[in-house]
């Protein structure tokens, strides 16, 4: 688990690690709360979720979480996450969820952590990766159009709006 790396020579994507806790606490802010997290972090919870996380890497579950980092892998910036099975999912999709601390945005990190991510999740059996957003949020909108994604309608009454990349002909 530790060993897994992929890179674009800017971005860095690496397994989140007991490490990052302090740095995803230092970068959440309000748009992370709400867009992403679900609530603010604290350093149990935080703690709770990279251990979750792990075990999930170690056993191949259907969540694998990426630090986002820049400066040769060393300074987390952000998160992506991957989830193999989740509620409104079809079989083969993938749902690719991102989010960047405020000092990055701004600069293309998450669009490059996105198109990034979308190889290894095609090699993992994804056919479908899926990007919700919601409709207040434009700049994840804006991540998913650069990363070559296009809109669906939204799906099954979540007031999401679905970006959908088909896996098996459009990895970069």
């Amino acid at each position: 688990m530790g060993e897994m790396m992929l890179s674009d020579g800017t971005v860095t994507l690496s397994p989140l690690r007991p490490e990052d806790v302090d740095g995803h606490l230092a970068g959440e802010d309000a748009l992370l709360v709400r867009f992403l997290n679900g609530g603010p972090g604290t350093r149990e919870s935080v703690d709770a979720y990279v251990r979750h996380c792990m075990e999930q890497w170690a056993d191949a579950g259907p969540l694998r979480a990426f630090g986002i980092r820049v400066d040769g892998g060393g300074t987390l910036v952000g998160t992506v996450d991957l989830r193999f099975a989740a509620e409104g999912l079809a079989p083969g999709q993938v749902n690719v969820a991102y989010g960047l601390y405020a000092p990055w945005r701004g600069q293309g990190l998450a669009t490059r952590a996105v198109r990034l991510v979308l190889p290894y999740a095609a090699r993992e059996g994804g056919r479908e990766a899926v990007i919700q957003v919601e409709p207040e949020n434009p700049g994840s909108a804006a991540v998913a159009r650069r990363a070559g994604f296009t809109p669906r309608a939204v799906r099954g009454g979540t007031g999401l709006d679905w970006y959908v990349k088909d896996l098996r002909t459009d990895i970069p």
